[in-house]
């Protein structure tokens, strides 16, 4: 299967290729003509399936046959839960928007950050990727118009009900025009995501991608009692003392990701982070230069890490424990692929102690944790690796 094949054109389909994908997914090979044909959707894949370009390059292809709406009035809203998936959603689009015939603007625009720099934007804009909150507030405040709306894509609607948002969207519902196509991506199905299924989608192709089971047992995995601010210590000792290379570490947040980056780099260690607010070029060369061995360590966010493939990576390391269990069998199914051997690493404080009893119990399987209280972690081994990186590693995050 092409993505010729699908229907697009030989310019987004030389772009998806060009952008890595040698062949489509499971989720595009359903849902690009689906969405081509101007039917609503409804796709359940986990994140990481590719699911972003299975709407992204449909949506641009069709606003190549259609002229631009007045100016600030939106034709494509992707709403999305997080800053970090709006951002990660925004660049999919930037990059497969890039040299098309008639040129394509989108805004990525979401809170916590001023709105008067978003709203200046704005002029020009087709294609909106927002949480919802930050849209009603541009909505608001009169910088835009939803009347002209041609398209609503929802991503990861499931989290975006789960972190309390469904009083938002309806208040965005009753804003849209009555005849759109909509788009409704989540990674499960339930009641919520149900109901509004029911309310937004009017016959739709159902796309159902089940995601491989996990296999768990080639993976050595290893737990650590240790306390928050004894983390960063055990997990410079680790990665010195075994001499650890390409080692895959999961943080929770963006700053948490940063900030570990930060302490290792002062220690002498070749890092770099990957999250949602590196752009694509940053992310790209962070994992090029993790992929070829000239950094040692990468400290990844879930969502960025989403759909990595890394070949016979070695090491994961769960700095802090994920919320879901789900999330946490991902993280170490990243390691012990095509019949490598690998091993995960899990940190865990006292508080933490409870939700990794619940982890194991829905993993199947027994990790004993090792007290580290008493263990000498600044002092029993020389900075044997505190030298300062090597020139030829550019960290991609700096112009």
């Amino acid at each position: 299967m092409t993505f010729l094949a699908l229907g697009l054109s030989t310019h987004f389909a030389t772009a998806a290729t060009q952008n890595g994908y040698e062949s489509p997914y499971p989720i595009q090979v359903e849902a690009i003509p689906a969405i081509l044909a101007g039917k609503d959707v409804l796709g359940i894949a986990q994140t990481g399936s590719g699911k972003t370009a299975s709407f992204v390059l449909p949506i641009l292809q069709q606003l190549q046959h259609k002229k631009p709406a007045p100016n600030r009035h939106i034709s494509v809203l992707v709403l999305a839960p997080t800053r970090e998936l709006a951002v990660q959603t925004g660049e999919v689009f930037k990059i497969f928007s890039q040299n098309l015939p008639r040129p394509v603007k989108t805004l990525t625009a979401f809170g916590g950050v001023s709105i008067n720099p978003q709203m200046i934007k704005l002029q020009g804009t087709e294609v909106l990727v927002a949480t919802p909150g930050r849209l009603l507030d541009l909505v608001e405040h009169k910088a835009m118009s939803l009347a002209a709306l041609d398209v609503l894509v929802l991503d990861e609607a499931d989290k975006m009900l789960n972190m309390g948002f469904r009083d938002e969207m309806n208040r965005i519902f009753a804003l849209l025009p009555a005849r759109r196509q909509n788009l409704l991506f989540s990674a499960t199905l339930g009641k919520d995501i149900d109901s509004i299924t029911e309310m937004l989608l009017h016959n739709p192709v159902k796309i159902e991608i089940t995601p491989p089971e996990e296999n768990l047992d080639l993976i050595a995995q290893t737990a650590y009692s240790v306390s928050d601010e004894r983390k960063g210590p055990l997990l410079r000792y680790l990665i010195q003392d075994r001499q650890l290379k390409q080692v895959l570490v999961f943080t929770s947040s963006i700053h948490k990701a940063d900030s570990v980056v930060h302490k290792l780099k002062g220690n002498g260690f070749k890092a770099l982070a990957l999250h949602g607010e590196k752009s694509q070029g940053a992310r790209t060369d962070a994992l090029r230069y993790f992929k070829s061995g000239e950094i040692d360590i990468l400290v990844a966010t879930d969502l960025a890490s989403r759909g990595l493939d890394i070949p016979a990576l070695p090491v994961v390391i769960n700095y802090e424990l994920p919320r879901s269990p789900k999330d946490f069998i991902h993280r170490v199914g990243r390691t012990g692929r095509a019949g490598e051997s690998g091993e995960a690493i899990s940190f865990v404080t006292p508080d933490d102690e409870h939700h990794f009893k619940v982890i194991q119990k829905k993993m199947g399987k027994r990790v004993e944790l090792t007290d580290t209280s008493d263990w000498n972690l600044l002092h029993a081994f020389p900075a044997k690796t505190a030298a300062k990186p090597p020139v030829f590693v550019r960290d991609p995050t700096i112009s």
